[in-house]
């Protein structure tokens, strides 16, 4: 048993990770920049360590101020739940090399999976179903027009390092490609000092569905069914499910297998997510791996009864997984609720939160670390929470998050409240008709 875990993180997530590490019995360090000093997790961490300005590279992003604190608590643990260094395999290697448990995989685990072209590379050993496209890194822009043609356009091109758009161009005909190569090259090195790009052959029309995974240290691996993430704009997430209403028995039993071939290629240990896309005809292709909790990790807790963070440290104490796979049981839906003008193509909207009204009622969950006279900070992501309703089926769990995102009052900052009203009414989202370009056309009233 851990005796103190510090959490390398921020917000909602590390409010989540001290909330089940107190019903363990395990103490609980939070760290926190200058602009989070009077954010919920550091009033209910047992202890809290200042680690440096706003700027993220100052605090969340600095190891050395982290391993600082670490040493000053005593801490034996620590859980970096997502974003910042959640998938760092340095700081991973970090941990394990001055004895202090990484409440994640290891170093090796992450870099494997880290790199998209190595990830690829390994799903394909391991026989798990991959997009076609270039076998490597992409050499000059004359290959990529060469493996374009051979394929077939559309093809995107993606950063070798990338994530969450950054370096992404999906090109239509031979015309747009050098446009598209230079442009993708000039971001992925601006964002991750690594401007690698690869090509693979665009999927049209596709569904953004994950499998939750969780591995031991036994080489025990299972899944813990699907969450659909389609509704997501420039490749952000905005509407979590689960489960799929794409989903078949027969899919998720086949994505799920997949899903566990992937896992136990790199003898993963934790909870994770491989992520697919999924075609109009149901194929299914390997597009990355999380080895993290998510933060949509909420919709699967509710389906399947069980709590991930306790999952992840149990794992990272040692203890064994049951081996079993989940099926689902009812639905469950998430909203995520950021601190964004939707009327004004979701500008960030940062500031004082100056009345709150959290909703409540049977099968409504909020998790969020804002409150009356908090202080959004321009510094960090927009989310003020996620908003999670759950009933036995998906009619009933979307009218559930109608009425919520209804009792949901946030006064002194622009929200998404509004567009996720409009989506629970939208005939072709309630019909589950949709797939990652729905947005795309959605207009708000």
């Amino acid at each position: 048993m851990f005796k103190k875990i510090l959490i390398a993180n921020r917000g909602e997530i590390a409010l989540r990770v001290i909330r089940t590490a107190r019903e363990m019995g395990i103490k609980t360090v939070a760290v926190y920049s200058t602009a989070d000093r009077d954010s919920l997790h550091v009033k209910f961490a047992d202890e809290a360590v200042c680690i440096g300005k706003p700027q993220s590279s100052d605090s969340y992003l600095n190891i050395p101020h982290i391993m600082a604190a670490v040493e000053i608590t005593n801490a034996d643990a620590i859980h970096p739940g997502y974003g910042f260094l959640a998938e760092n395999a340095k700081f991973s290697q970090i941990c394990a090399d001055h004895g202090i448990k990484f409440i994640g995989p290891t170093a090796e685990m992450i870099s494997k999976m880290g790199d998209k072209i190595s990830a690829k590379e390994t799903m394909i050993a391991a026989g798990v179903p991959v997009i076609p496209g270039s076998e490597g890194l992409l050499q000059s822009l004359e290959e990529a027009k060469s493996i374009a043609r051979e394929m077939g356009y559309p093809v995107i091109l993606k950063a070798t390092a990338g994530g969450g758009g950054k370096g992404m161009r999906i090109v239509w005909e031979e015309s747009e490609m050098e446009r598209a190569y230079d442009t993708a090259k000039v971001e992925a090195g601006a964002a991750f000092k690594n401007d690698g790009i690869y090509m693979e052959k665009f999927v049209e029309e596709p569904r953004h569905i994950e499998i939750q995974v969780a591995g031991d240290q036994y080489g025990t691996v299972c899944h813990l069914s699907e969450r659909d993430c389609s509704i997501q704009r420039r490749h952000q997430k905005l509407v979590e499910e689960s489960p799929s209403p794409f989903m078949t028995p027969e899919l998720r039993h086949k994505m799920g297998e997949a899903a566990k071939k992937a896992a136990a290629a790199i003898n993963y240990e934790s909870v994770g997510t491989i992520e697919f896309l999924v075609d109009k005809h149901r194929n299914f292709y390997f597009m990355e791996m999380n080895t993290r909790i998510q933060v949509e990790h909420c919709v699967t807790e509710e389906v399947i009864n069980h709590d991930l963070i306790k999952e992840q440290i149990k794992i990272a104490m040692g203890e064994k997984i049951s081996g079993l796979d989940y099926e689902p049981q009812g639905h469950a839906i998430e909203c995520r609720i950021n601190a964004e003008d939707p009327y004004n193509d979701f500008r960030p909207s940062p500031g004082k939160i100056t009345v709150l009204h959290q909703p409540g009622g049977h099968g409504v969950r909020v998790d969020s670390h804002a409150y009356t006279g908090y202080v959004i900070p321009p510094y960090y992501d927009s989310m003020i929470g996620k908003l999670i309703t759950v009933a036995r089926t998906r009619e009933e769990a979307i009218d559930t998050m109608y009425r919520a995102l209804s009792e949901y009052v946030i006064e002194g900052v622009k929200t998404t409240i509004p567009f996720h009203l409009q989506l629970m009414q939208d005939e072709r989202f309630r019909s589950g008709d949709f797939n990652t370009k729905f947005l795309e056309g959605f207009k708000m009233k």
